[in-house]
This record gives structure tokens, C-alpha cells and sequence, in this order.
């Protein structure tokens, strides 16, 4: 790292503090410069005045290496990242994020805590998680979890695990509850997704049920290609009117679910009795209005309506005016570039 040994290299007026290191090391400062970056060490330097009088003072910044304080008090004269220095940040990452936040340099600590998340592997991610938690730093700590979920037996392996195991039980119990809530959230959006997938299917085969029995009425996009599901439903259809088993105790499965759809699109139909051709519509109209339905059942049917809804937006053609008039915005913007 080039670094200036006295900063009065940088100003024009001589230094007038000395900032001391872990180490012993002492680094020429300007006060006036640390006191405006940060207002933590705007009091330490009022501090060290009232007991050193007007000259030259000292302050101590203790608990990183030196070479960390150096690039520290670099970026402090900086104020920002400048192109190039990723890789002092990098270099000093989790330093940097613990000075920032001791001393209140906002800016630096989101800088320092992306980069240390960015640079993070599994072998860290127990003493990044510790860190993150004294920092308050939501980025890098939400990335330590993704991360041991993700490769907990690297984890498992690396020092930071077993000196937790040892002699830091609230952090290994930390660690232990984010494994668990990952994998709850997964086990949700698994139950979720099949729960959508599901939902989509049966507004398929309600856009079928319709395109059968009223042709090129609703759903009749569902026929175009060779992913038909028309052709199932009238096969499944044929079996429900020839099946014997329907009747009998315990049923038939093929027909069980033949008479859900039934009752789904009755669920859903707006026509009255006398336009809508779909088998025992009016029965399960009928029913519905003598019987309570329960909270599970219409849930479903919402859900089912809004997959169908979002099917049949899916499928419908663009109209050719909105095309011509796509295609000319998308012919001026490439004039502009």
C-alpha cells in the first residue's frame, strides 16, 4: 500500500496530532481533518487538548493492526473510495468495518461491509457472523447465514466453528437457529411453489373444460400445440361415464377428481343453467346454495380464478396496432443511441 508517512504531505498546514497504534507506532495526523470525518474522534481529540494544552496531542486507536489504522485514516482524508482502492478496502475489510463503526463513518462502514460480504468464504462466516452482530451490520450478516445454509459442512470445519463450540454457546446456538429457519423457509417456498403449481394445472384443465364443452370459447387457447390437455380431459371424461366404481364404496380416484373439476367450474361459472353445458353445473350450484362452504374450498377457487386469469393473459395475442406501435418506440430509441 502507498501510504504517505506524515500527512502534512497532503495539507499545507504541519501535523498536529499523533495517532498511536496497538503496536506502539505512532502516525502524524491533522486534527482538524479526523474531527470533521468523524464525531468520535472529534471528542477524543477535545479531550486530549484539555490535557495536552494547544500543541501537538495524541489519541489512541487501538485494537487492529497498524497497517489497518494507516488505511483508516487514508480513507478518511479521501472521503471516499476512490477507483482503484477495492483492494485496500479488501485488504482491510473487516478492520476497516469495525474502526467505521466505532467511529462513525457511515459511508466507509457500508463500504467495508460490502466488501468484506462480497470477499466472504466458509471458512470466515462464523467470525464474520460474530462481527457482523457487534457492527450492526444487517448486509454482511444476512450473507454469513445465506451462506452457512448454503455450505454448512465447510463451515463445520473451519476454527471459528469449533471455538464457538467451545467457549461461545450463544453464538453456536445463533448459528444453529438460522440453519433452521433457512431451512423451514425452504421447505415454505417448496410447499408454496407446489402449491402454485398445483393451482395453475387445475386452471388448465378448467380453461379445457370449457374449450370442450363450448368450443372456441374461453380457454381455447389451451388447444394450440402439441401440449394439449383436451384430449386428457375427454379420455378422463369417457371413463367417469362408463366407470362402475363411482358409485361404489370408497370410489374411484380418476372420478373423484373429475367430479372436483365439476364442482370447481361450477364454482366459477357465470352462465345460468339453461346456457351452461357442463356436466351436473347446476347441481353443484344448487348445492352450494343450501350448503356452507368452507374456508379451504374457497380459497382454492380464488386461487384457481387468478391462475386461470394470469393463463389466459399469457396466451393472449398482442393486438397488431399495440405491436407496430412497440416496434416504432423500439426503432427511436435505437436512433438515439
Amino acid at each position: 500500500m502507498t501510504f504517505c508517512a506524515d500527512f502534512d504531505a497532503r495539507r499545507a498546514s504541519p501535523a498536529d496530532l499523533r495517532v498511536v497504534t496497538s503496536d506502539g507506532q505512532s502516525i502524524a495526523a491533522h486534527s482538524y481533518v479526523l474531527a470533521t470525518a468523524s464525531p468520535v474522534l472529534e471528542r477524543m481529540i477535545d479531550r486530549a487538548r484539555r490535557g495536552w494544552g494547544a500543541a501537538e496531542c495524541t489519541i489512541r486507536v487501538l485494537g487492529v493492526p497498524t497497517d489497518a489504522v494507516r488505511a483508516f485514516l487514508h480513507f478518511l482524508y479521501s472521503s471516499k473510495v476512490a477507483p482503484g482502492e477495492e483492494d485496500l478496502v479488501g485488504a482491510h475489510g473487516a478492520q476497516l468495518l469495525a474502526l467505521a463503526h466505532a467511529y462513525r463513518v457511515g459511508w466507509l462502514k457500508r463500504a467495508a461491509e460490502a466488501s468484506v460480504s462480497a470477499r466472504l468464504a466458509p471458512e470466515r462466516a462464523v467470525d464474520m457472523l460474530k462481527l457482523a452482530g457487534l457492527c450492526d451490520a444487517p448486509r454482511l450478516y444476512l450473507r454469513c447465514a445465506r451462506l452457512a445454509a448454503k455450505d454448512f459442512a465447510a463451515v463445520e470445519q473451519s476454527d471459528g466453528w469449533r471455538f464457538a463450540r467451545r467457549h461461545d454457546a450463544a453464538l453456536e446456538l445463533q448459528l444453529l437457529q438460522l440453519l433452521e429457519d433457512a431451512d423451514q423457509r425452504r421447505e415454505r417456498w417448496a410447499r408454496e411453489k407446489a402449491a402454485q403449481e398445483a393451482c395453475r394445472q387445475l386452471g388448465e384443465a378448467m380453461a379445457s373444460l370449457e374449450h370442450v364443452f363450448f368450443g372456441d370459447g374461453a380457454g381455447a387457447g389451451t388447444c394450440a400445440g402439441a401440449e394439449c390437455t383436451c384430449q386428457g380431459l375427454r379420455l378422463l371424461m369417457r371413463h367417469f361415464a362408463t366407470c362402475a366404481k363411482k358409485i361404489a364404496p370408497g370410489g374411484c380416484a380418476r372420478c373423484k377428481r373429475m367430479l372436483q373439476l365439476f364442482r370447481l367450474h361450477a364454482s366459477v361459472c357465470g352462465r345460468t343453467d339453461q346456457t351452461c353445458r357442463v356436466p351436473l353445473c347446476s347441481h353443484f350450484k344448487a348445492k352450494a346454495q343450501t350448503e356452507k362452504t368452507d374456508k379451504t374450498w374457497r380459497l382454492l377457487v380464488k386461487k384457481v380464478t387468478r391462475a386461470k386469469a394470469m393463463s389466459c393473459l399469457t396466451n393472449r395475442k398482442v393486438p397488431e396496432v399495440v405491436a407496430m406501435s412497440w416496434a416504432r418506440y423500439n426503432s427511436r430509441v435505437a436512433k438515439l443511441r
